[in-house]
C-alpha cells in the first residue's frame, strides 16, 4: 500500500489575528491594548519581578543558605554491605579490598572520590583488609 500526500488527514491550522484592521475585525482601533498606558504603547516589555515601585518579593524575603564551594563529598561504604559482597563471590576476601575493586561492584560511584568505612551495629567476627581514605572508630578496630 503507497501512501501520497493528498491520502494524509488534513491539518487545520489557524491564521494568525491581523490587528488594528477596522472595528468590524474584533481587534480594530487599539488592537485589544485597553486604552493609554505604558503598557498599550509600542516597544513595552515587562520587567520581571518588577512591582510598580514597590520593593519586589525577592528582595523582600531574608537570605537563607549558601553553598560551601570547599566541601569534599565523602561516600560512604558499610562493613555490613562488604561482607554481603563476599558472600555473594563478587570480592574476595583473601586479597586487599581497594577502592578500585569497591567500585567494580558497584559500593561506590568513582574511584577518585574520597570513601569512608563505617561499621553499623552487627558485629562482625571475621578480619578483612580494606584499605580506603577514611575509617569510622568501630571499623578501624574491625580492620586487620
Amino acid at each position: 500500500m503507497s501512501l501520497s500526500l493528498t491520502s494524509l488527514p488534513k491539518i487545520k491550522r489557524n491564521s494568525r489575528i491581523r490587528v488594528g484592521r477596522g472595528i468590524g475585525s474584533g481587534k480594530g482601533k487599539t488592537s485589544g491594548r485597553g486604552v493609554k498606558g505604558q503598557k498599550a504603547r509600542t516597544g513595552h516589555h515587562s520587567v520581571k519581578g518588577f512591582e510598580g515601585g514597590q520593593t519586589p518579593i525577592y528582595m523582600r524575603l531574608p537570605k537563607k543558605g549558601f553553598t560551601n564551594v570547599l566541601r569534599e563529598e565523602i561516600e560512604v561504604v558499610n562493613i555490613r554491605d562488604v561482607l554481603a559482597f563476599i558472600e555473594s563471590k563478587k570480592l574476595d576476601a583473601a586479597s586487599v579490598i581497594t577502592k578500585e575493586s569497591l567500585e567494580k561492584v558497584g559500593l561506590i560511584k568513582c574511584k577518585s572520590s574520597k570513601v569512608k568505612l563505617i561499621m553499623g551495629r552487627k558485629e562482625v567476627s571475621a578480619k578483612l583488609k580494606i584499605t580506603v581514605d577514611a575509617y569510622s572508630a568501630k571499623a578501624k578496630a574491625f580492620i586487620a
